[in-house]
């Protein structure tokens, strides 16, 4: 055609839609965002089990929820506690991972003693536990307190198998051996069983935690369990 315009218009029309197509192809489509896994619902478990194993320079516990039958389900918390430091803070993690904070424990001195703080991710009180030293000469006797629900007082279930444990710290050299014989730790309040921690006969050091209370908070009650077993070599 001449310069009338009309097909160089059409040309110009044909370009744009091309280019249009071509920056539609040449532009990706929006990709969400990354989101942190949650971590697991724990407060819906009611037994947990813990197992250590221990190396030349630190302790490493894998907290798992327990099924029905007592077998092993989902990792919910990992700990890596190195020896001789845990009057420092020991964090606790929802798996080994360590990438997301389940809650953390710290020492202090007390009017009572040594004390423990636990605090959840954001730095919130979870709640704290202490030895009653007083009560702990031939029995060991703990105080777990819960802000404003409840304040447990965790004894050991057995007199006898309490003095030989007693007896095998100050025995030479056995205090650096792990005690394989069973105990268990009970935790009332006003008389109410409400918690135990069962340390189970082997080898390998294993634990179950069973909670009675639905209010107790998980995350202080592993916290608790993992500073029972630390403290036996600390």
């Amino acid at each position: 055609m001449d310069s009338t315009g009309t097909e160089s218009s059409a040309g110009t029309g044909a370009e744009k839609d091309r280019a249009a197509v071509s920056l539609t192809k040449a532009t990706p489509a929006p990709v969400p965002a990354p989101t942190t896994a949650e971590a697991p619902d724990i407060q819906s478990h009611d037994t947990f089990v813990i197992k250590k194993t221990l190396s030349l320079t630190a302790g490493e516990y894998v907290v798992s929820a327990a099924r029905p039958d007592g077998s092993e389900s989902q990792t919910v918390a990992y700990a890596r506690e190195k020896q001789l430091s845990l009057r420092g803070q020991v964090t606790v993690y929802t798996d080994a991972s360590r990438k997301s904070v389940l809650a953390a424990f710290k020492g202090r001195d007390h009017e009572v003693g040594y004390m423990y703080d636990v605090r959840d991710a954001s730095d919130q009180s979870l709640g704290s536990f202490y030895e009653d030293a007083g009560a702990s000469f031939l029995r060991r006797t703990w105080q777990v307190r819960q802000p404003g629900t409840m304040k447990l007082t965790g004894r050991e279930h057995s007199r006898v198998v309490a003095f030989v444990r007693f007896i095998w710290e100050f025995v030479p050299y056995l205090e650096y051996v792990p005690f394989m014989w069973p105990y268990r730790f009970e935790y009332t309040e006003s008389g109410k069983p409400l918690m135990t921690v069962t340390k189970k006969l082997g080898l390998h050091t294993r634990y179950v935690l069973e909670i009675l209370a639905p209010d107790i908070d998980r995350r202080l009650a592993i916290a608790h369990t993992l500073a029972l077993d630390a403290l036996e070599v600390d």
